[in-house]
């Protein structure tokens, strides 16, 4: 292991690095911020990068001292497909207690709900809150959702333009979500600004703040719920009951508050690196275009190729691994950023195809906390690809001059404009 440690193609972290615990051996301390979703890259293929993270002489877990997975500290870090699947799967030796704790920055206890709770209790809730998010509720809801989208590309079509990551990509996710919630559109921009702040903001005062903020105006939300109910998700979860046993205060707002969190940017940010693909390969917007059975695996396609998140999960008890003592109350953060190109899972894995079949990527997360909203997220991606080659069957480009600029990560392309020929005949 030291000889593999000596061929490491990356440096480690400097003497400016936040210190860490005394059970962590110096040589797996490490500079990986290059591979965490954190640093903007123009390139073609933005996570290249991320490769060496998987080289020969890379160490299977490394040490990252700096805040990571929405935790105010470093983690032990995988960068393999098969361990990220271990740390999804291993319930036994990890937990997802305090994951997206964010509220515990304004003097907040409940937990996030369903993911910051470890089965056997996270079942139960899964199972109070799957009805809304199975095929079968998609195929009910897919009508609106071909309303909304339908609505707003019908709106600059004929113009042959629009910043696809600001005007649309941003909004559109959120018209629908905000639907399946029943909160009102008018919140929109406030949702947002709260949302940025609590994710992406360093100061902790302005993120307490927002956080106060939302959960002021969630708290307000369920009580009118409670007043009047009516035939949408947060009604449903303001009036619910698992077992006959009505929802604690607790249980309410820590499961509105996590569907807050998580359907705000989740397919904002992948609708903005699919479009910048597209833009960028004519031939696959024009196979696409010819063939659109290709659209459920592209689309599967497009998530593996950008993941947004590299999930944490906190160790439960003691134990070695990879040839390293991790202690309980250590943190492990998958790089879902490498594992998805992992070749040992993926063949060819910067190779975009979009008929690539036993697709499993861990875009979506992994294990019992894969992601609630995962076929929300397909669906509507692929009615807007549907859609759009539909209502637009025109090759469309990024506009000459445009930054096409992207952190790969949630915070990914915030202006990304592209233009078409309108007047061309279809």
């Amino acid at each position: 292991m030291t000889e593999t440690l000596s061929r490491c193609p990356v440096a480690r972290a400097g003497a400016d690095a936040p210190p860490v615990p005394a059970h962590v051996p110096p040589e797996r301390v490490l500079d990986t911020r290059f591979a965490a979703g954190i640093v903007p890259n123009d390139l073609v293929e933005p996570y290249r990068p991320m490769d060496v993270v998987r080289e020969d002489g890379f160490p299977r877990i490394h040490y990252y001292p700096w805040p990571i997975s929405g935790n105010r500290h470093g983690a032990w870090v995988v960068t393999r497909y098969e361990d990220i699947r271990r740390v999804y799967e291993d319930n036994d030796h990890f937990s997802s207690e305090g994951v997206a704790q964010f509220q515990l920055l304004a003097g907040e206890s409940f937990p996030s709900i369903p993911l910051g709770i470890d089965p056997p209790d996270h079942g139960k809730y899964r199972k109070f809150l799957n009805p809304w998010f199975t095929p079968v509720a998609m195929n009910e809801r897919e009508p609106r959702i071909r309303e909304i989208i339908g609505g707003m590309i019908d709106r600059f079509a004929d113009k042959g333009e629009v910043d696809i990551a600001w005007d649309f990509g941003r909004v559109f996710p959120v018209r629908v979500f905000l639907d399946l919630m029943g909160f009102p559109f008018t919140m929109f921009e406030q949702f947002l600004d709260w949302e940025w702040n609590i994710l992406h903001e360093d100061d902790l005062e302005k993120k307490a703040q927002a956080l106060r903020g939302v959960l002021a105006y969630l708290r307000g939300f369920i009580a009118e719920k409670q007043a009047a109910p009516d035939d949408t998700l947060g009604s449903y979860i303001a009036n619910g009951a698992i077992d006959g046993q009505k929802l604690t205060d607790d249980e309410v707002i820590g499961m509105t508050w996590f569907l807050w969190l998580g359907g705000l940017d989740t397919v904002a940010s992948t609708v903005s690196q699919m479009f910048r693909r597209l833009a960028m390969h004519p031939g696959l917007q024009a196979q696409i275009r010819a063939d659109k059975g290709l659209i459920n695996s592209a689309v599967e396609e497009f998530l593996r190729t950008q993941p947004l998140v590299n999930s944490g999960r906190k160790v439960k008890r003691d134990f070695e691994w990879h040839g390293v003592q991790i202690k309980a109350g250590d943190w492990v953060t998958v790089f879902n950023t490498s594992g998805n190109f992992d070749p040992e899972q993926f063949e060819c894995p910067h190779r975009f195809d979009p008929a690539r079949k036993n697709n499993r990527h861990f875009t979506l997360a992994g294990g019992v906390h894969i992601c609630l909203g995962a076929h929300l997220a397909r669906r509507e991606l692929r009615v807007l690809l549907d859609l759009w080659f539909e209502r637009i069957p025109h090759e469309f480009r990024v506009r000459d001059g445009a930054d096409t600029t992207v952190v790969p990560s949630l915070l990914s392309i915030r202006n990304l404009p592209i233009v078409w020929d309108a007047k061309a005949a279809s």
